[in-house]
């Protein structure tokens, strides 16, 4: 009998396995992989991701994977802004561990803080007394059919979660997929941080990556996948020839792996628990990649689950009471990133107001770095982002 069986092993499942077995809790990972395994997902972790993986000790191990990103490049079309020094105490903007490296490290680091980790594991479904999850049914690698028990089962695997559908668990704020994207990886090609470029039709999205390589992410509005799947190279690279710098970095270094692609990308929040179970990362809520949110929103996630499940399981207070806490929470924090994401994934226009600030920003490092800092929460947003320090920056800028 297991406290907590943990489905999912991966960027969501392995921390939350981690931190409860950190706790003393009695805690069974299994996944279906076997690591390390690469999976074709976004992998650029900012915002609060870092500083989370240096608070569990792990950032560390990340960090001599692939290099540190403390720069970043944004053109919305109208010019590229600027940010350099992104990096606060020794934590840089980000990092953009390949899966197979960033998911073998959080598992490692599971089996470390004594969770018991089975790999090749295939779950066929939950096991239940009435209506309470009392644990899960699967086959070994080899086809052995296993049962295990647990006072909870968490579900982490992923938007198409087997949990979430076994326990029919409730969704809103439902919207379709808006975009598809491709991708691939370089080498030979000098970083410079992070770049986003956005245009009318496409979004690109460029970071550095392990083995020295450059991951370059392409997006386009999901009405253009049957267009762009009858010539993925030809349309990639004519989007990178929109912005000639760019393409002229990228046409001279090597691609070293072919396209992968996902249009599979629904907006969903599922309710996170229920009678014996609970989800987390995107098996609980899942967004278009546009802005990069979903690991460092597992991560959260994952603190705020775990916190919850420490409260239930040591009976400092009813377990039901704590997991609807961590629904309140995550969605407080997570909603109006979620809605933003949304926006930008359909292509839909910006405020005048985000192009005046970025023309005001222009001729000023200074004030750039605090706004990329503030942007990306690594600095309170309100240091920057309060009324009177915006009416000063529109105030010197002649183009406003």
């Amino acid at each position: 009998m297991h406290d907590v069986i943990v489905v999912g092993a991966r960027c969501a499942g392995a921390p939350t396995a981690m931190l409860l077995a950190r706790k003393g809790y009695k805690v069974l990972l299994v996944d279906r992989a076997t690591f390390p395994s690469d999976i074709p997902h976004g992998h650029f972790i900012h915002r609060h991701g870092p500083r989370r993986l240096a608070r569990w000790s792990l950032l560390d191990r990340i960090a001599q994977t692939c290099p540190a990103v403390t720069s970043t490049v944004v053109d919305l079309g109208d010019f590229p802004l600027v940010g350099t020094g992104l990096e606060i105490d020794g934590v840089a903007l980000g990092h953009g561990p390949r899966r197979a490296v960033l998911d073998k490290i959080l598992g490692d680091a599971a089996v470390e803080a004594g969770a018991d980790l089975r790999q090749g594991f295939t779950v066929e479904s939950l096991t239940t007394d009435g209506d309470r999850i009392t644990g899960i049914r699967g086959r070994t690698s080899r086809g052995a059919l296993i049962a295990e028990s647990a006072f909870i089962v968490v579900g982490a695997d992923g938007r198409r979660s087997r949990v979430a559908r076994f326990v029919k668990a409730p969704e809103y704020e439902r919207y379709p997929t808006a975009m598809c994207w491709y991708f691939s990886y370089w080498s030979g090609v000098e970083p410079r941080g992070v770049e986003i470029y956005f245009r009318r039709g496409d979004a690109i999205f460029v970071f550095p990556t392990s083995d020295a390589l450059l991951g370059v992410f392409i997006g386009w509005p999901i009405d253009r996948l049957p267009a762009i799947r009858a010539d993925i190279e030809g349309r990639f690279m004519a989007a990178l020839d929109e912005i000639p710098e760019l393409a002229a970095r990228i046409r001279s270094g090597r691609r070293e792996e072919s396209f992968r692609g996902a249009s599979d990308m629904p907006h969903f929040y599922r309710k996170p628990y229920g009678p014996g179970w609970a989800l987390v990362g995107d098996a609980g809520c899942h967004k278009d990649p546009i802005l990069a949110l979903g690991v460092c929103d597992a991560f959260r996630d994952v603190d705020l689950l775990t916190d919850a499940l420490d409260e239930g399981l040591s009976g400092r207070r009813p377990i039901d009471e704590a997991l609807h806490d961590y629904e309140q929470r995550r969605n407080e924090l997570s909603m109006a990133e979620y809605r933003e994401n949304l926006h930008l994934a359909r292509f839909q226009p910006l405020p005048d107001e985000t192009y005046r600030l970025r023309a005001a920003l222009r001729e000023d490092p200074h004030a750039t770095r605090q706004f990329f800092l503030a942007r990306q929460g690594m600095i309170p947003r309100e240091s920057f982002f309060n009324p009177d320090n915006l009416q000063r920056l529109m105030a010197r800028c002649a183009v406003c």
